[in-house]
C-alpha cells in the first residue's frame, strides 16, 4: 500500500502538488475567504461590531456611486496611478539599462537602488515626513539656504500628491529595474553585435532591439504596478492621512476610514471593496490579455 502511494505521489506532476499544497492553503485562507467574505459583506448592512445586521441588497453599491467622497478618492487615486506607473517604469527602464553590465559599479548600483524596496512603506513615509517637514525638515532648509521658502510638501493642496507620488517613485523603481536587468541580461548579444555592424547608434539599440525584446518584462511590470498603484494606501496614511482638502484621499484609504472610524460601517466600506475589485480586474485583465495572450496565440 505504502509503495504504491509512494509510486503515485513520485510523479513530477503528482509530487508538484505536495509542493503547491502550503501555498495553496495560504492562498486560500488569507484571500479566498476574505474575498468571498467582503462580497457577502458588501451587501448587507452591518456594522464592525456586528451591533446591527440585515440584507441591504445593491443598497451600498448604490451609495457609494451617489457619494462625492468616493468619487472623488477614486479620482485620486487614478492620478496617482496615471502618474506613478509610467514614471516609475520610465526611470527603471532607463536605470536598468545602464546598470545591467557585469562589472562590479553595475552591480553595486543595483544593490543601492533595490534598497529602498525592502525598507517598509511606512518607515519610508515617516522618514520622507521628517525630510520634507516646513519646520525640521532637511530639504526645505537646503532650499531655504538657496532662496526658496514656503514650500510645504505634505501640506500644500498643490503639492501633497506630487511628493507622494515621488516618495513612491523612489521606493519602487528598484523593483521594477531589477526585473528589467534580468530581461535586458537575457537579450542575445549577436542582436546588438549585428546592429553595431549595420552603424546603429545606441540610442537606436535601445529603442529597436532593447525595448522590443523587453515587451513581455515591461508588461508584467505594468501590470503589477498598476494593481498595486490602485491599491496604494501606507504611504499617503502615514504622510498626509487623506489631505490636505481630501487632495490625496485614495479609495483604499477611504475604505479604510469608513470601516474602522465612527460609525464603522463595513457592509460598506466592503461594497467599496469590491467595486475596487471589478475596476481592477477591467484594467488589468485587457492588459494582461494583450501583454501576454495575444503573444501565446
Amino acid at each position: 500500500m505504502l509503495k504504491r502511494i509512494g509510486a503515485y505521489w513520485n510523479k513530477p506532476s503528482k509530487a508538484a502538488y505536495l509542493f503547491l499544497f502550503p501555498s495553496l492553503i495560504t492562498l486560500f485562507l488569507f484571500a479566498v475567504i476574505p474575498l468571498c467574505g467582503a462580497i457577502i459583506i458588501g451587501f448587507m448592512d452591518l456594522d464592525i461590531y456586528f451591533s446591527k445586521s440585515g440584507f441591504a441588497g445593491f443598497n451600498n453599491f448604490i451609495k457609494a456611486l451617489t457619494d462625492e467622497r468616493f468619487w472623488n478618492a477614486l479620482k485620486n487615486t487614478a492620478v496617482f496611478a496615471l502618474i506613478e506607473v509610467p514614471l516609475q517604469i520610465l526611470i527603471g527602464l532607463l536605470v536598468a539599462n545602464a546598470v545591467a553590465t557585469t562589472s562590479f559599479f553595475s552591480k553595486f548600483s543595483r544593490t543601492i537602488f533595490f534598497l529602498p524596496v525592502v525598507c517598509s512603506m511606512a518607515a519610508v513615509g515617516i522618514m520622507w515626513s521628517i525630510l520634507f517637514d516646513g519646520t525640521i525638515g532637511f530639504i526645505p532648509y537646503v532650499l531655504k539656504q538657496i532662496g526658496i521658502e514656503g514650500l510645504a510638501f505634505f501640506r500644500d493642496p498643490k503639492m501633497a500628491m506630487g511628493t507622494v507620488i515621488s516618495m513612491t517613485v523612489w521606493k519602487n523603481f528598484g523593483y521594477t529595474m531589477s526585473i528589467l536587468v534580468v530581461g535586458i541580461q537575457s537579450i542575445s548579444t549577436s542582436y546588438y553585435e549585428a546592429a553595431k555592424i549595420d552603424g546603429a547608434s545606441k540610442l537606436n539599440r535601445f529603442f529597436y532591439i532593447t525595448i522590443p525584446c523587453l515587451a513581455p518584462n515591461l508588461g508584467f511590470c505594468l501590470i503589477t504596478n498598476l494593481i498595486g498603484s490602485l491599491q496604494v494606501f501606507d504611504q499617503v496614511y502615514v504622510t498626509t492621512q487623506g489631505g490636505p482638502q481630501y487632495k490625496t484621499e485614495t479609495l483604499v484609504q477611504y475604505i479604510y476610514k469608513t470601516g474602522f472610524s465612527h460609525p464603522f460601517e463595513l457592509g460598506y466600506a466592503s461594497s467599496m471593496s469590491v467595486l475596487l475589485l471589478i475596476f481592477i480586474l477591467l484594467l488589468s485583465f485587457p492588459l494582461y490579455k494583450k501583454v501576454f495572450m495575444q503573444k501565446e496565440m
